[in-house]
């Protein structure tokens, strides 16, 4: 009997239950009082017509005969039973319905007209129902694509260039690519051509180029993204030196200032060598060999790029490229090898400068406390060794030079420079210039001078932060192992200074080469400056750094 009273308690119409009176507590005024819902389940299964009907649908269930279920063609059961249930005279009235209306009333949203009943689903199902909604792509990792105007542009352009050459352009005919598609300098043309003609063909079809230039997204990348792309090798993240070759070769072989080395290749080669050095001095900030993207980005070298381009005379574009500076480097070199087998020793980097620096800091600089040098045999010095040198130790104002001194003087490496390791330098100075009948300057003296023109953010040290922030730290170092100068600084010339004001965009490093072009130039040809030379210098020029 359970099982069938189980069965009926689902089929009761929950209208029906809410009875607001019981008729045994009904006082003279009715006041609305609910029943329990298990004392009325028991009032109606103690009903006689109750029970025959849960016999009657047992004995159905053992048949095999389906059950009529109440609400399926069978209303007015649950009707009949609670009408036999309470007498006329017991039954209490039914409570207010809402003025929505019960889930199946006319009023009922779950009705619609002419539609039946819509089956509703749970809600919580629907709510959780993740929402799908297409958002457009914000990440490019090759830049955002080119407007469609941009890219009809550039396709007719192509079009333009490749008409009348089915079969591809030659590399003498892909200059013009380069420099109206790829907006890069023309000497960077047989770069973009190699990059395309992998097989070697010697041809290059508007197809290909366009599936090259089209699929890294480089029309609309920047100039240093551009250049880096075509430089780098494949698989690679970062450029090295060797990169850097096949563009000096088409600029030597290309640009008119540089057509007077066209007998002379070894100077070709040394030349190209002095411009890769001077850019990874500069701008590779690592110091690994490997020029990053953002390194590029940083610098100045696509500026200076685009000024080779532009200017015929390679002698004005001070920054990496001029060629007087080349051969002040290159000669400087050589005077100090004397063995010219292009290596030099400690006793060689001491003739430098007639002599100016100091043993101790020729021996640290031969530790390779600063930087480590290039050359396999032990105790000698390469030639990209002395470019990084020469570079250093002319311009002590760029950051390159600064860190370059500051490894050299800080002797536990631990970040600082102290007093001690300050007196260990000067004392070497000290007796130079007791030697030379110079009067001394006591370290205590020197030491206060030094201090308060650097003004170190913490009192007794100083860091390369605190050397960077000065801009007469130069003068701290030359205080310490260069004694010409040194003295140089202590009676300045006048003219000198004013000179500097009035050329406030060149470098230290500037200044020098120009003087010792003039010089060298001189030595050459055993002449004055009148024969040109000075020419290179007749205006002002713009400060490579």
């Amino acid at each position: 009997m359970d099982s069938a009273m189980a069965v009926e308690v689902g089929s009761l119409d929950p209208d029906l239950l809410q009875l607001l009176e019981h008729p045994s507590t009904m006082p003279s005024k009715p006041t609305p009082v609910k029943l329990p819902l298990e004392e009325l389940f028991t009032q109606w299964l103690s009903l006689p017509e109750t029970q025959r009907l849960v016999m009657s649908l047992l004995e159905d269930a053992k048949a095999g005969v389906a059950l009529s279920v109440p609400g399926n063609g069978s209303a007015n059961f649950s009707g009949s039973v609670l009408s036999s249930m309470f007498s006329a005279g017991s039954t209490p009235p039914l409570s207010p319905r809402s003025t929505s209306g019960s889930p199946l009333s006319p009023k009922s949203p779950m009705r619609r007209p002419g539609s039946g009943i819509i089956a509703l689903g749970s809600p919580l199902k629907k709510a959780s129902e993740p929402i799908r909604e297409i958002v457009p792509q914000f990440y490019f990792p090759n830049g955002p694509p080119p407007p469609k105007e941009i890219r009809e542009q550039c396709l007719l352009k192509i079009e333009e260039l490749f008409s009348g050459h089915p079969d591809g352009l030659p590399l003498a005919a892909f200059v013009p690519v380069v420099k109206e598609i790829c907006k890069l300098p023309s000497f960077f043309s047989s770069s973009v051509f190699k990059k395309i003609d992998v097989n070697d063909m010697g041809l290059v079809t508007r197809s290909e180029f366009v599936d090259y230039w089209m699929r890294d997204n480089l029309m609309t990348a920047d100039m240093a993204t551009r250049i880096f792309h075509v430089l780098k090798q494949s698989g690679k993240s970062y450029l090295t030196q060797e990169d850097f070759r096949p563009v000096l070769k088409e600029l030597l072989a290309t640009h008119r200032g540089l057509e007077f080395l066209q007998d002379t290749p070894e100077f070709q080669e040394r030349y190209a060598e002095t411009v890769i050095y001077r850019i990874f001095y500069h701008v590779n900030r690592s110091g690994n060999g490997r020029l990053q993207l953002r390194e590029l980005k940083r610098s100045n070298l696509v500026a200076a790029f685009e000024q080779v381009e532009a200017e015929e005379d390679i002698n004005k574009v001070l920054r990496y490229f001029s060629y007087a500076h080349f051969y002040v480097i290159y000669c400087k070199f050589w005077e100090i090898d004397t063995d010219h087998d292009f290596k030099i020793d400690q006793d060689d980097l001491m003739r430098y400068g007639n002599h100016s620096l100091t043993y101790r800091i020729v021996d640290r600089i031969f530790s390779q406390a600063p930087r480590k040098f290039t050359c396999p045999e032990p105790g000698k010095m390469s030639y990209e060794d002395f470019v990084w040198f020469i570079l250093s130790e002319e311009d002590k104002t760029s950051e390159p030079s600064l860190e370059y001194w500051f490894k050299c003087i800080d002797l536990d490496s631990d970040g600082i420079i102290t007093r001690k390791e300050m007196l260990y330098f000067y004392e070497e100075q000290l007796h130079r210039m007791e030697c030379m009948a110079h009067e001394p300057v006591l370290f205590e003296d020197i030491v206060c001078q030094m201090i308060d023109m650097i003004s170190p953010e913490k009192e007794g040290i100083l860091t390369l932060r605190d050397l960077k922030r000065c801009k007469l730290s130069g003068n701290f170092f030359n205080i310490l192992f260069n004694l010409n100068k040194f003295v140089a600084f202590e009676t300045r010339d006048p003219i000198l200074v004013r000179q500097e004001r009035e050329e406030p965009t060149l470098t230290e490093w500037d200044r020098f080469a120009q003087h010792e072009y003039i010089r060298l130039s001189m030595d050459e040809n055993g002449e004055d400056a009148s024969n040109g030379s000075a020419e290179v210098w007749d205006e002002p020029l713009e400060a490579p750094f």
